[in-house]
C-alpha cells in the first residue's frame, strides 16, 4: 500500500496558485463568513521534489508568514514527528491534535484535490476566557500552473442545503486513517457509504465557501465527543469529505475521508 510520506508528494506536488479569502470578527465580535477580513491574491504554494525522499516547499502571499513568504525543505525523514498530518489519495493536510494553551491556537487545513485543482480550507480556534472559539476560517481555490489543461471553474451555492441537497443518497466510500508518527500510518480498507445532508450539516457554523467548498463545525469546542465536517464539490458527479473525529477530552482520534458519487457505476472500492 502506498505510505503517507509517498501520498504527500502525490498529492502536494506543483505549483500551487489561487485567491486567498480570510474571514473573522467584525467589530460587534461576530464571526463574519460573507466579508473576508482580508484577501490574498495570488496566494502561491511551490512545492517540488528533487527526488522520491526530498524537497522543497515555498510559499508566498501566505496569511501568517512574516513578509507573507515560507521556505522549507522537506523530506521522508522528517515527515509528520508530530503525527498531526494526514494523507488520502485525493486528500491531504494537518490537523492540531487537541487544543493546546501554550501556541494557543487549535488548528486545521484541509486539502481536496480534483485533476490539478486543489481546494483548501484553514479553520482556527483560539482560547477566549474558558472556552476556545472559532476566529478565522480562510480558504484558497488554487490551480495548478504546470497543467497542461486548466481546471473547469466550479459552481457557486448561496447555501450549505442548496448544495447538499441534490446530492442526498448518493453511494460512495469511506476510509479511515488514526494519527501516528512520520509515514508508517495506513489508511483502512474502504467500506460502503450512503451521503445523508443532515449527518454533515450537523453544527451552527454551516457555511459555502469560494470553489464550492463547504464546512460544518461547532464556533465553540464542546466538552463533549464532537466531529469537524469538511466537504467540496469537485467535479461533475463528485463529492468529497473529510471527517476530523474528536472525543470526549477534544483528543483526535480519526480522519475519515468519504467520496460520493452521483452516478453508483463509478463507486468503485
Amino acid at each position: 500500500m502506498t505510505d503517507q510520506w509517498t501520498l504527500n508528494r502525490l498529492n502536494f506536488q506543483g505549483r500551487w496558485q489561487g485567491r486567498g479569502a480570510w474571514f473573522g470578527r467584525d467589530a460587534e465580535d461576530r464571526l463574519d463568513l460573507v466579508t473576508p477580513v482580508r484577501v490574498v491574491d495570488p496566494t502561491t504554494y511551490d512545492i517540488s521534489f528533487s527526488d522520491p525522499e526530498t524537497g522543497v516547499w515555498d510559499g508566498s502571499g501566505l496569511f501568517f508568514a512574516p513578509g507573507g513568504h515560507a521556505r522549507y525543505d522537506i523530506s521522508r525523514s522528517t515527515y509528520n514527528a508530530g503525527c498531526g498530518c494526514w494523507q488520502f489519495q485525493g486528500a491531504g493536510g494537518q490537523s492540531s491534535l487537541e487544543p493546546d494553551l501554550d501556541r494557543r491556537r487549535f488548528g486545521h487545513e484541509i486539502n481536496l484535490f480534483y485533476g490539478r485543482s486543489r481546494s483548501m480550507l484553514v479553520l482556527i480556534w483560539e482560547p477566549v476566557g474558558t472556552r476556545w472559539r472559532l476566529q478565522l476560517v480562510g480558504a484558497v481555490g488554487f490551480r495548478c500552473s504546470n497543467a497542461p489543461v486548466p481546471e473547469p471553474e466550479r459552481p457557486s451555492f448561496r447555501t450549505a442545503e442548496a448544495m447538499l441537497e441534490p446530492l442526498r443518497g448518493w453511494a460512495g466510500v469511506a476510509e479511515t486513517f488514526r494519527p501516528q508518527p512520520g509515514c508508517i500510518g495506513q489508511v483502512s480498507a474502504p467500506q460502503p457509504s450512503v451521503f445523508v445532508p443532515d449527518q454533515f450539516m450537523r453544527h451552527e457554523k454551516t457555511a459555502v465557501m469560494q470553489d464550492a467548498l463547504v464546512f460544518s463545525v461547532p464556533e465553540y469546542l464542546p466538552d463533549a465527543v464532537f466531529q469537524l465536517e469538511i466537504g467540496g464539490l469537485l467535479g461533475v458527479g463528485l463529492f468529497q469529505q473529510l471527517s476530523i473525529l474528536f472525543d470526549a477530552n477534544s483528543r483526535l482520534t480519526a480522519w475519515q475521508r468519504r467520496r460520493f458519487w452521483a452516478d453508483p457505476s463509478k463507486v468503485d472500492p
